[in-house]
C-alpha cells in the first residue's frame, strides 16, 4: 500500500467529521439558502487567494535534496493562480457584490486555518502543507459536482455561477492523481507522520469554516445594487 492510500485511512475519521457537518449535508441534499452558498464562496476567497502565496513559499524553503518537489510545486501554482477571481465573478453571477467580498475580512475559522497553514509551512516543514492539500482536493473532488448540481437545481442559478466547483468536481481528477503520485514519493517516516498530522488538522480546521457559516449573519454579504 503507498503512502498517499495510508494517509487516507489514517484520517478517515476526520473525513467523515467534516463531511458530516450541518452545511455540506444540508447541500449535498439541496436545502440550501442562496446566502449560504455566497457565504461558502466567500470563505472559500479567503483561503483560495492564498493557494499560490503558500505554495511559493513551500517551494521557496525546500532543501536541494527536494527538487523533484519543487518542480511539481511550480507546476500545482501555474494551475492554481487566478482562482480567487473564479470565485468573485460565481459571487457577482448569483447576483452579489464581488467588490465587498474582496474588501471583506474572513471569519475568524477561516482565518485561522489559512494562518496554520502559514506557520506549518515557515516554523515547522514545508512538506507539510501537503496534508492541506489532500483535504481541499480530496474533500473537493468527490463532493463538488453533487453540490453543484442540487444547489442550482435548489437556487434557480446559472451553470456561470458555479464554475469554483465545478473546477474541483470530476473535472480535477488529474489533480488527484497528480497528488497521489506525488504523496507516493516520500519515504521518510517523519515526513509521512507529519503529513498525516497535518491532513488530521486540516480536516479540523475546514471543519470550522463550515460550521462558522452555518452561524454566519445572513446579511454579510450585500446583493450587488
Amino acid at each position: 500500500m503507498g503512502f498517499y492510500q495510508r494517509l487516507n485511512l489514517a484520517t478517515e475519521t476526520e473525513r467523515q467529521a467534516l463531511i458530516n457537518t450541518g452545511m455540506i449535508r444540508r447541500s449535498l441534499q439541496g436545502e440550501i439558502e442562496l446566502q449560504d452558498y455566497v457565504n461558502f464562496l466567500s470563505q472559500a476567497y479567503h483561503h483560495v487567494k492564498h493557494t499560490a502565496p503558500l505554495l511559493m513559499a513551500v517551494g521557496s524553503r525546500l532543501p536541494d535534496s527536494k527538487e523533484w518537489l519543487r518542480t511539481a510545486v511550480a507546476e500545482y501554482i501555474e494551475e492554481e493562480i487566478g482562482h480567487q477571481e473564479w470565485i468573485l465573478n460565481d459571487i457577482a453571477r448569483c447576483g452579489f457584490d464581488k467588490e465587498a467580498v474582496r474588501n471583506s475580512k474572513p471569519n475568524f475559522e477561516t482565518e485561522v486555518m489559512v494562518s496554520y497553514a502559514y506557520d506549518l509551512v515557515n516554523r515547522i516543514n514545508p512538506v507539510g502543507f501537503f496534508g492541506m492539500v489532500l483535504v481541499l482536493e480530496g474533500t473537493s473532488v468527490n463532493l463538488a459536482d453533487m453540490a453543484a448540481d442540487k444547489i442550482k437545481q435548489a437556487l434557480n442559478l446559472p451553470e456561470q455561477a458555479f464554475s469554483y466547483l465545478r473546477s474541483h468536481g470530476s473535472i480535477d481528477q488529474e489533480h488527484i492523481q497528480f497528488l497521489e503520485s506525488l504523496l507516493d514519493k516520500f519515504d521518510s517516516r517523519d515526513e509521512q507522520t507529519l503529513i498525516i498530522h497535518s491532513a488530521k488538522a486540516f480536516y479540523r480546521l475546514y471543519r470550522g469554516v463550515f460550521e462558522s457559516i452555518e452561524h454566519q449573519s445572513s446579511t454579510m454579504i450585500k446583493k450587488a445594487s
